[in-house]
């Protein structure tokens, strides 16, 4: 993703459009999360800001997340100082992932001063602090005391240091960059050549002289070193751009050309910005950038930049937070599938073995035809294999302590053992791969649970099946039952889509008419999708579309050309003894779909949640 320096400006000056916001409210829903209610003189916006270092932002939102009960001791600094003060600027240092708000405030006294909010999103450093009028730190939300090895230490009552500022041409400075080029990768100090005349030219020269100097020979390599505020993504959109490769190698090229297309592409993503996503096929946004994003395929535009960074992440954060809650069952389950895995591998080498079994009863046979041969203490028997036509002389391992009657007794007695065996093993074997398959079908379910709701109905379903056991300590409390997903097809048709076993199996053979239409992905996990139409055969059309939704709510969502079965619903059985959702049919037809989400949106008009 580039949530960089240039990325931060486009969002700051939304933020300044808001003109004079004064501070309502003040939330710390996690540590390293602060929101401000700001009221402007026409509209209300929250700021958020995450120095987070894995994924450090700002932006406006408009998800409302859950506060602790208690507030956080930085939150009820912030609220001390700022409730109240109104915003008068926003700053932000030269290609820096660095934001600067100041707020006319009033102090103890009455009297007006100005405060500072600083955030600092520099991945591991990244850090929020309060300044006072004379530039000290009032206090910051991670303290770095004086001791540690960093070189800016964070404490109360300590002058706030500015970050080392970035060494780093303007991608669209005419001139170089105040105190000369940046070192190259592998170079010494030493190594970097004397600074030409301090004018290259505007424009194409510019990078002209970028790409003649030594460095990384990898162009987009090359921007990174070279050029500051930009995320490696925007660097190899440049050169993709530029050379039609994002690993493309200066050497050999059209300089002049090269140089070129690249000024045209900053000058124009960097004075006509726009903030575009791509997205994987399950519509997850998966790289945002101020450009058009090119290297993954085909990518999306969105309307504002704060509004696709809240919408990144807030997808995001609710998949990690089912995720994280459902991570107890998940690793139960997939401990159960691994248990299952070893037994099952067991009981193949076991029922390998039994297919020998027949050797045992002509092992026996000839003991029999030789019982004269065996004297009391005799461990081998020597005798010719009555099974093999040259009649060869075999050795056959005895008991001493048996008697002969009793020595072919016992081959036969382990060749039924193994007859036995065989059919045990088959039986065992099918039980535990049925067992697999549903407690992946289990994953596959978890993968796709949006809500508490529907990760509560598989704890149950779990919990009925007696793979975990029901939690006695803690109260739950009791939930309306979900109903299946339901979609509408573009010719009227309702189609539903079960979201767990239990589901499918209620929907399937309870809810359906058995002259309704049923759908599954085949040979996959997946939902059970059902087209409702009342005994009428279904247009091609309303076909096609419950085709897609099969396939998106199976395992196979991600790919393309899935394929799906289609069948009706009389022709759909339970298996018996089997798990929820198991069902077996023979008469069927398959179609091809693909699990694409916008299309799913798009033409079904699916009802939210």
């Amino acid at each position: 993703m580039a949530f960089d320096a240039f990325y931060l400006s486009f969002v700051l000056d939304e933020i300044r459009a808001l003109g004079e916001a004064r501070v309502e409210k003040i939330h710390q829903p996690s540590r390293g999360t602060v929101i401000l209610h700001l009221k402007g003189r026409e509209t209300r916006a929250k700021l958020l800001i995450a120095a987070d270092p894995a994924a450090p932002r700002l932006h406006l939102t408009t998800a409302s997340p859950e506060n602790p009960p208690e507030p956080p001791m930085f939150c009820m600094f912030l609220r001390k100082h700022l409730s109240g003060a109104r915003l008068v600027a926003v700053e932000q240092p030269e290609m820096e992932r660095c934001a600067s708000f100041v707020f006319d405030c009033i102090d103890e006294l009455g009297d007006p001063v100005q405060k500072r909010l600083v955030a600092e999103l520099m991945g591991r450093t990244c850090n929020v602090y309060l300044l006072g009028p004379d530039g000290r730190i009032l206090d910051c939300l991670r303290r770095v005391g004086l001791d540690e090895t960093s070189k800016r230490p964070a404490l109360p009552g300590l002058h706030y240091q500015d970050p080392e500022p970035v060494r780093k041409a303007h991608p669209l400075a005419p001139l170089i960059h105040e105190g000369g080029w940046p070192k190259a990768r592998g170079e010494s100090e030493k190594a970097v050549p004397t600074p030409p005349a301090p004018c290259v030219g505007e424009g194409p020269l510019f990078y002209v002289d970028l790409l003649c100097r030594p460095g990384a020979d990898i162009l987009s390599d090359r921007l990174m070193d070279m050029l500051g505020g930009l995320s490696p993504l925007v660097c190899r959109e440049a050169a993709l751009f530029a050379m039609g490769d994002t690993d493309a190698r200066i050497e050999g090229a059209d300089i002049p050309a090269v140089a070129q297309k690249l000024w045209l592409f900053f000058h124009e993503h960097l004075t006509h910005p726009a903030p575009y996503y791509y997205a994987a096929a399950d519509g997850t946004p998966k790289q945002f950038a101020f450009c058009p994003i090119r290297q993954y395929g085909q990518c999306q535009r969105a309307e504002r930049f704060s509004g696709l960074l809240d919408s990144f992440y807030s997808l995001r954060d609710r998949k990690d937070a089912m995720r994280q809650k459902s991570q107890t069952v998940r690793k139960t389950v997939s401990n159960l599938c691994q248990r299952l895995k070893r037994k099952i591998a067991i009981q193949e080498k076991e029922l390998t073995a039994t297919y020998d079994r027949e050797r045992l009863r002509q092992l026996g046979d000839i003991i029999s035809a030789n019982l004269h041969r065996i004297s009391k203490g005799q461990k081998v028997l020597q005798a010719e294999d009555l099974y093999d036509e040259d009649m060869k002389l075999i050795d056959i391992p005895i008991s001493e302590t048996l008697s002969p009657q009793q020595n072919a007794a016992k081959f036969y007695k382990d060749y039924a053992r193994m007859k036995t065996a065989e059919k045990e093993l088959t039986k065992q074997l099918q039980i535990g791969r049925e067992e697999l398959e549903y407690l992946k079908s289990v994953l596959e379910e978890l993968d796709r649970a949006g809500s508490e709701q529907e990760l509560e109905e598989i704890r149950q379903e779990l919990q009925a099946g007696g793979y975990v056991k029901a939690d006695t300590g803690k109260r739950r409390v009791k939930q309306s039952k979900l109903p299946p997903m339901r979609f509408q097809s573009t010719d009227g048709y309702p189609i539903y889509v079960g979201r767990n076993n239990r589901q499918n199996d209620e929907l399937t053979f309870k809810l359906a008419r058995k002259d309704d239409i049923w759908l599954h992905a085949s040979k996959v996990h997946g939902s059970h999708v059902i087209i409702s139409c009342g005994g009428t055969q279904p247009p091609d059309d309303t076909v096609t579309q419950a085709a897609q939704l099969a396939a998106y709510y199976s395992e196979s969502t991600g790919g393309q050309n899935v394929p799906v079965d289609v069948t009706p619903v009389k022709q759909v059985k339970r298996i018996p003894s089997g798990k929820p959702g198991m069902v077996i049919y023979h008469t069927y037809r398959t179609v091809i779909a693909n699990p694409y989400k916008d299309i799913v949106v798009d033409e079904l008009n699916a009802e939210k949640k």
